[in-house]
């Protein structure tokens, strides 16, 4: 279940401030990307049990005043169209302007949720002046203070009340065949690479509409290998407009990821991996999804004896702590190693998918504890007598121990090091649980 909220509003309302809120409030619900500051849009954010897609519209705006307009009709036209729901932030000190009256009417027009937050409402005078919202036409406003986190609370639970809870039984359905989300930034090579792989025969392609606009589903049965591509690059016809664009992409490939069960990122060998790309990464990574990196573009990169192995080591340092991923150097336009990236994508659906039995977990992974044990707790041994994995959807592994808050970072990875040197986890997130005994 994939759910979009976007946030819109004009410049300086606080929505940058409010989508860290969302997303940092408490431990419970935090899923932030990393990456550079100001390329972070989007994370995944959790409230009373449901999670949901957050999209900031914030930065997309270029500075110069009379564009304004234009652009920021664009995003709330876009936001939209790709959302499910839309976060409309207004100001209170600033009151109605313009701006907001424009965009408000766009939004009465939409067919979707528009939740109005009323920011900077801080004070009962403050609480009183934020009823000359009600003339912008919604039925219920949200008075907000994004920095301190007043009035989140009933956002939150306003914006989840729609979304239905994940039952077990879809975590149990898992499709036969593979889905492959071929992702990155626009101009990477997304749409050659689909039509390179299906264009040597036409009879094995079956568009399926998918339920995203634009989002095309091709089935593919060749050479003894059938598997769903899920292409998210008809972005790119929309908008000569590089924000709109930006934008666009960001929302297509978090529904692009959602679906799939591996992603291809395409990245522009010139260009090297980028802030842009690495968000995408932590994303495909936080959603438990695997994934392959395709550095397209490779026949025109001037190389030495070792070029691929250290640009290789240069692109996994921008990715680390996760970096037991399959990098393929592929030229779409050549078709070099192309078939070999969609051999690694199906490699990486059997890695995600495979059951350990328990003994051979806890006879690999308790000589792994023996061979180092983990810190001494306020002077207490920690001890782990017992591994297993969970029934999930992603990799996860328990490990039961007397002390498992105690357990810190370090030895977790550790344990995470030892499980991808015995068993083939490439490409894929692994999880691991500290469970008291």
């Amino acid at each position: 279940m994939s759910y979009t909220v976007a946030i819109v509003g004009r410049p300086n309302v606080g929505k940058s401030t409010l989508f860290n809120r969302l997303l940092e409030q408490r431990k419970a619900i935090v899923d932030n990307i990393s990456g550079v500051t100001r390329d972070r849009q989007y994370g995944i954010a959790e409230w009373c049990g449901k999670t949901f897609n957050l999209v900031d519209t914030g930065g997309f705006v270029p500075n110069t005043i009379d564009v304004f307009e234009t652009e920021i009709r664009k995003q709330v036209k876009i936001a939209i169209d790709e959302a499910d729901a839309i976060l409309f932030m207004v100001d209170v000190v600033t009151g109605i302007t313009d701006l907001d009256d424009t965009m408000a009417d766009l939004l009465r027009r939409a067919k979707k949720p528009v939740y109005v937050a009323v920011n900077k409402v801080d004070n009962s005078e403050r609480q009183l002046e934020s009823a000359e919202f009600y003339s912008l036409g919604f039925d219920t406003l949200y008075n907000i203070s994004s920095i301190s986190g007043t009035g989140t609370g009933e956002l939150l639970d306003a914006i989840t009340e729609s979304i239905p809870f994940e039952t077990k039984e879809d975590d149990k359905e898992v499709s036969p065949i593979p889905k492959f989300a071929i992702i990155g930034q626009p101009n990477v090579g997304k749409s050659s690479l689909l039509n390179a792989l299906i264009g040597q025969d036409r009879t094995i392609v079956s568009d399926i509409a998918g339920t995203t606009r634009d989002t095309i589903h091709t089935h593919y049965n060749l050479f003894q290998k059938e598997f769903i591509l899920i292409d998210t690059a008809g972005i790119r016809k929309k908008s000569k407009e590089k924000e709109d664009l930006e934008f666009y992409s960001i929302i297509r490939a978090i529904r692009a990821v959602d679906e799939a069960d591996v992603c291809l990122l395409v990245i522009d060998a010139d260009k090297g991996i980028t802030a842009q790309d690495v968000n995408i990464f932590s994303l495909a990574t936080r959603k438990g999804k695997g994934i392959v990196i395709l550095v397209n573009k490779w026949d025109l990169v001037a190389k030495e004896t070792n070029t691929a192995r250290d640009y290789e080591k240069r692109l996994k340092e921008k990715i680390a702590p996760f970096t037991d991923v399959p990098v393929i150097f592929i030229s779409v336009k050549e078709k070099t190693r192309i078939f070999k990236a969609i051999e690694m994508g199906l490699e990486v659906f059997g890695n995600k998918h495979q059951k350990i039995p328990t003994s051979k977990l806890n006879d690999i992974m308790l000589k792994a504890v023996e061979a180092y044990h983990a810190p001494v707790v306020r002077g207490n041994t920690v001890k782990i007598k017992y591994v297993t994995q969970l029934p999930t959807h992603v990799p996860s592994f328990a490990f039961f121990t007397n002390y498992p808050d105690d357990i810190k970072m370090p030895y977790r990875n550790y344990l995470e090091n030892q499980l991808r040197t015995h068993f083939n986890f490439k490409g894929i997130p692994v999880r691991i649980f500290f469970r008291k005994k």
